[in-house]
C-alpha cells in the first residue's frame, strides 16, 4: 500500500498524472508536460514535492563520531548550518545510499537519506550505532519542497529577508521564516541548477505549496514531477542510487571521490575500497546513431562488451539523448566510439565528459 504525501490532494487538483515512486503516490508529470517542466527549470523555475525524502535525526556526545564511522566524507569543521553530501558503504565497499547530513549543533544533524532506502537506512544506523548517540527518523514530520531554477531566489526573496536565504551552496538556514511559515531554507538541490530546498512541518506544506506558485506564477513558476527531476538530474550527471549506486558498486566507482576521505582514520567499507581500487568507472556517452538509450543495456568496444548502460534519456534542453554506464576502467577513454545494445539492435555513441550539463555561474 503506497503512501500519499500531504501535497497529494493539491497534485491531482493541478493536474497531476499520479504513478507510484519509492513507497509513495506521486506525480511524474503535469498538464505542461515533462518537456515543459523541465525547460522551465533550466530557464526560469519549477517546484518539486520531494517529502518522499526520509530525515533522520542523529543526535547525542557520540553523534559526531558515529557519523565519521557511517559516512565516508569527513564532517570535522563542520559550522551550524552547513550542509555535507555524503554516501554511507557496507563493509565490502559498496553504497547503502547517498544522503546529505546537516549540522544543527555539536551533538545534534540531520541526515536527509533516499526515499526508497529510508527503512533500511535506518536499520543500518541503528544496527551500527556506538556510544551515547540515538537515531530517530523524522520524516513523517516534514514536507520538503525543492524550488529550482535561475529565478528560484528571486521568487523566494519577495517572501523572505535576505538573511533567511543562504549565500553559498551546501549551507542551510534553520530557523528561517518564508511567507510567515517556520522552516528550513536549504541551498541545494537535484536538478544542477541554482535553488533551494525548504524542509517545514507536513501540516503547513499545501500553504506553502499554493503560496510559492502564486508568488512565482509570473516568473513562469510551474509545478514540475519525477519526470523532469530525473531528466534534469539525468543532463547534470546527478548518480541516483540503484541506478550508477548499488550495493556493490563503490562510491569511487561511481565517481564520487570527491566525498570519499581516505585519510580518515576509518569508515566502514574504507579497507575494502582501498583493496578493491577501481575495476570500473562512470562514463558519459552521447548517442550518435539513432535510438533512446536506457539503463541495464550492454556496452561494447569494438564488439567486446565492457560494461552496461545505469540511465538514459534524452535531454530537453541539450537536445540530445545521453546515457551513463559502469564500464571496465581501462576499456575507453573521451572520444571513443562504443555500441550499446538496445533490444538486440547496436547503437553507436561516443564517450563524451561529465557532467552532460553544466549552469553558468
Amino acid at each position: 500500500m503506497e503512501k500519499k504525501t500531504p501535497l497529494y490532494d493539491a497534485h491531482v487538483e493541478a493536474g497531476g498524472k499520479i504513478v507510484p515512486f519509492a513507497g509513495y503516490l506521486l506525480p511524474v508529470q503535469y498538464k505542461a508536460g515533462v518537456i515543459k517542466e523541465h525547460m522551465a527549470v533550466r530557464t526560469q523555475a519549477g517546484l518539486f514535492d520531494v517529502s518522499h525524502m526520509g530525515e533522520v535525526l542523529c543526535q547525542g556526545k557520540d553523534a559526531f563520531d558515529n557519523l565519521q564511522m557511517m559516512m565516508t566524507n569527513d564532517f570535522t569543521g563542520m559550522t551550524v548550518g552547513q550542509a555535507r553530501y555524503s554516501p554511507m558503504c557496507n563493509e565490502q565497499g559498496g553504497t547503502v545510499d547517498d544522503l546529505i547530513v546537516y549540522k544543527r549543533g555539536d551533538e545534534d544533524y540531520l541526515i536527509v537519506v533516499n526515499a526508497a532506502n529510508r527503512e533500511k537506512d535506518f536499520q543500518w544506523m541503528l544496527d551500527h550505532q556506538k556510544g551515547d548517540v540515538t537515531f530517530t527518523d523524522v520524516s513523517d514530520d516534514y514536507v520538503q519542497l525543492a524550488l529550482q531554477g535561475p529565478k528560484a531566489i528571486e521568487i523566494l526573496s519577495r517572501l523572505t529577508d535576505a538573511a533567511n536565504i543562504p549565500e553559498k551552496n551546501y549551507h542551510a538556514v534553520l530557523d528561517a521564516e518564508v511567507g510567515g511559515i517556520p522552516c528550513i531554507v536549504s541551498r541545494t538541490g537535484y536538478t544542477g541548477e541554482d535553488g533551494v530546498e525548504l524542509y517545514l512541518a507536513a501540516d503547513k506544506g499545501v500553504e506553502m505549496w499554493n503560496l510559492l506558485l502564486e508568488t512565482g506564477k509570473d516568473d513562469g513558476l510551474i509545478p514540475c514531477g519525477l519526470g523532469a527531476r530525473d531528466t534534469l538530474r539525468m543532463e547534470a550527471a546527478m548518480p541516483l542510487y540503484g541506478h550508477e549506486m548499488t550495493d556493490d558498486v563503490t562510491p569511487l566507482e561511481t565517481g564520487l571521490k570527491f566525498a570519499v576521505k581516505l585519510k580518515k582514520d576509518d569508515f566502514i567499507g574504507k579497507a575494502a575500497m582501498e583493496a578493491k581500487g577501481t575495476p570500473i568507472k562512470r562514463i558519459g556517452m552521447k548517442v550518435t546513431g539513432r535510438g533512446i538509450v536506457r539503463e541495464e543495456m550492454p556496452v561494447s568496444k569494438d564488439g567486446k562488451v565492457i560494461g552496461q548502460t545505469t540511465s538514459g534519456t534524452h535531454c530537453p534542453f541539450l537536445g540530445q539523448a545521453v546515457a551513463m554506464a559502469l564500464v571496465d576502467s581501462d576499456s575507453c577513454q573521451v572520444g571513443d566510439a562504443l555500441q550499446v545494445e538496445v533490444r538486440g539492435r547496436k547503437v553507436d555513441v561516443e564517450v563524451i565528459p561529465l557532467p552532460f550539463y553544466k549552469r553558468e555561474k
